[in-house]
């Protein structure tokens, strides 16, 4: 079999390890992505929203796609949240492995409806298809729900068999953004055994699943930087990967608050230096050992390519 997207998930579901979907933005993050991938010998996937394509611009993203086929052929792209039709076909024809169609504020109806039309394009092409049912509390891009709406096991059954989505996003207690939770963070798990007793093969993801490092918070705080967050346990996310069928877990927050912490650290403790390549290397150097060791210690996909 073609060890393609499509396997690493099926790999994922029947050996109980998870795909790391780390957001970029910039170069410094993909390279940081890319480099993690190869130290720890694992399948990965960029993860690119719709703001980010436009920050980056469709030239950039078509370049470090070839870039990272060439350096680990088992690193994918993935349009995160995408929020219409138009803005999946876009990723898709860039070159994308996979899309997301975010179609969770919507009724469950107009939900199908849309996730269908994507599916039909992107299947025609080999690209994998991603829908979400439930409504995942907080803000990201342009993402925004108020509350938050766990997913029931009918209508997510009901959602893929109509669909035929490749992955289903699930809200079963994560958030969106830095500060998550006001509470300590919980997850239903519960809820995730009724959905996978309607969709035993199903690769389900977790969105919302920054852990919100508090060193790295105190960080930010110690240099300047105002921030308050709670994020999820780890130990949760490895019992959803270990113990149920979560293959893709997404990471973002943290992302940006390790690249923040340490730019505002060598700004601060080296005012002397103006060298961008010097800072933003800094930084890189960071992230790459966040992401390598999420990679082998919470999602466990290391050395499985």
């Amino acid at each position: 079999m073609k060890k393609n997207l499509k396997y690493y998930l099926n790999k994922a579901l029947n050996q109980h390890f998870a795909l790391g979907a780390f957001n970029i933005c910039n170069l410094e993050n993909f390279q940081a992505v890319l480099e993690a991938s190869i130290i720890a010998n694992s399948p990965v996937i960029v993860a690119i929203s719709e703001s980010s394509m436009q920050y980056m611009g469709e030239d950039f993203i078509k370049s470090i796609i070839q870039v990272a086929k060439k350096k680990n052929p088992a690193l994918f792209f993935n349009l995160d949240h995408g929020k219409s039709f138009e803005i999946c076909k876009k990723a898709i024809d860039l070159g994308f492995d996979s899309v997301m169609i975010d179609g969770s504020l919507l009724s469950l109806k107009d939900n199908i409806a849309l996730t269908k039309k994507v599916v039909k394009y992107a299947h025609k092409r080999k690209v994998l298809v991603e829908g979400e049912i439930g409504q995942i509390k907080g803000t990201e891009d342009k993402i925004c729900a108020k509350d938050q709406l766990y997913t029931r096991a009918i209508d997510a059954s009901i959602f893929v068999k109509q669909t035929e989505v490749d992955l289903l996003a699930v809200s079963i207690g994560t958030a969106h953004g830095a500060n998550k939770y006001t509470k300590k963070a919980q997850l239903r798990f519960d809820i995730l055994s009724e959905i996978e007793k309607e969709l035993p093969n199903t690769p389900l993801v977790l969105h919302g699943a920054s852990t919100v490092d508090k060193s790295y918070i105190n960080l930010m705080k110690k240099y300047g930087g105002k921030i308050n967050g709670k994020g999820l346990d780890k130990q949760l996310i490895v019992k959803a990967v270990k113990n149920h069928n979560i293959v893709k877990v997404n990471t973002d927050t943290d992302i940006r608050l390790v690249s923040t912490a340490s730019l505002r650290k060598i700004l601060s403790e080296k005012p002397d230096i103006f060298d961008p390549r010097i800072i933003f290397g800094y930084y890189k150097k960071n992230l790459i050992k966040y992401l390598t060791n999420k990679i082998q210690n919470v999602l466990f996909s290391d050395n499985k390519i």
